[in-house]
């Protein structure tokens, strides 16, 4: 995000213009407003969350059109049609994705179709593609990354101390990004891919990449085993993490849910606007996106200036969307590691090649028999998606 030019107070709204643009803002997006604040006054449908993000939707495809117009027609042919896929053959590879590679690339291309934008992540880090062996496409694409360091329904599951999740959050990660492309996902290849996160493929790569590494911002030596993996939905309930455990292997297991807390609906010119209200005044929040300061810096900036113009930042943060919470054992035990009582991780990750197989069984060939579906999906959809904007796709 730019910070460069510095602003003037005279340049800025005043308090009042700043609270009725707030207001009519989020009455576009579809909230209403009693005394308490504002709420959704309707069925928190998945197609009613779409609709909450279109607008920071489309914000994040304006500011991608140069890069869709450059690389748009060349990345989309990595997508499969529905023709080239027979779901009985579907071999996935794990594609672990570097930094300005074609798989980077493809990538944040593959992200922009979601319909609730993604994140980037922070701290440690590991992306990856799942491509499909029988014809070189996309299947899906997963990342993990440092956890939050508040999340009440993961600390209260593991029964952690204040204590404890300090010295120990370091053995978990979070999936911020999780999810089939078409054609794969209309035959629940969703799943599939939520699954491999928890393969030892991705074990060895965390190993790999982070073992006995010094830490960026703590500079120790990072010694610390990955035991569990969380995540939470993006649309409500998860039909992707429902129910979903590969014998002997990875369990996704619901351990509550979010609080309905965070900034979404304050994205594109009101967040700019709050955050010149605050550079305006000098204060260090209004700056300091960097490296180190983890995932809450737009909370912070938006409750900052907002309680700066009269109004109670509970009031607008608080939104009511309420996302599953899940977790992912990787180790069986994991809640000794991450309690202190044990040392030594018993890890129970199992092959890419295992879970494939059983996902296929499970899910995929069953749905692919009964829906059919999935065979008329054109790559030119791709595309279509991306320039014309609007809520986002349900395939």
């Amino acid at each position: 995000m730019a910070t460069g030019d510095s602003r003037s107070a005279t340049h800025l709204p005043s308090a009042t213009s700043l609270q009725r643009a707030i207001h009519r803002h989020l009455l576009s997006l579809g909230f209403s407003k009693n005394c308490d604040g504002y709420f959704v006054d309707a069925e928190l449908t998945k197609q009613k969350i779409r609709d909450l993000h279109a607008a920071q939707r489309l914000q994040v495809l304006e500011q991608n059109q140069s890069f869709i117009a450059a690389h748009g027609l060349e990345l989309a042919g990595h997508f499969a049609t529905g023709r080239q896929v027979d779901p009985a053959s579907i071999d996935p590879e794990l594609v672990e994705v570097t930094a300005d590679s074609l798989e980077s690339r493809l990538f944040r291309f593959a992200c922009l179709l979601w319909s609730v934008p993604v994140s980037q992540g922070f701290g440690r880090r590991l992306r990856f593609l799942v491509r499909d062996r029988q014809n070189g496409c996309v299947i899906g694409l997963f990342a993990i990354g440092d956890p939050v360091f508040n999340l009440s329904a993961r600390d209260s599951w593991i029964g952690w101390t204040h204590e404890d999740r300090c010295d120990r959050l370091v053995h978990v990660m979070d999936a911020y990004v999780v999810g089939a492309v078409p054609p794969y996902s209309q035959v629940i290849g969703g799943k599939l891919v939520a699954a491999l996160m928890a393969s030892t493929e991705v074990k060895k790569a965390y190993e790999r990449k982070y073992l006995g590494r010094e830490a960026v911002i703590s500079k120790k030596e990072n010694r610390a085993r990955l035991v569990l993996l969380t995540t939470t939905s993006a649309l409500g309930r998860s039909s992707i993490y429902n129910r979903l455990a590969i014998p002997h292997g990875a369990r996704f297991l619901r351990i509550g849910t979010t609080k309905g807390f965070g900034h979404f609906h304050l994205s594109g010119e009101i967040f700019e606007s709050l955050r010149g209200y605050l550079e305006a005044t000098g204060h260090p929040y209004a700056s300091g996106h960097r490296f180190g300061m983890g995932p809450n810096w737009r909370i912070r900036v938006a409750r900052t200036a907002l309680e700066k113009i009269g109004i109670d930042g509970n009031a607008i943060l608080k939104h009511g969307v309420e996302r599953e919470v899940y977790a992912i054992p990787l180790a069986s035990n994991w809640q000794d590691i991450l309690l202190g009582r044990h040392k030594n991780v018993r890890s129970c990750t199992l092959p890419a090649s295992e879970i494939a197989d059983f996902c296929l069984n499970r899910w995929i060939v069953p749905r692919a028999a009964r829906d059919k579906h999935y065979k008329r999906f054109a790559r030119r959809r791709i595309m279509d998606c991306l320039l014309n904007g609007g809520p986002g796709p349900a395939w």
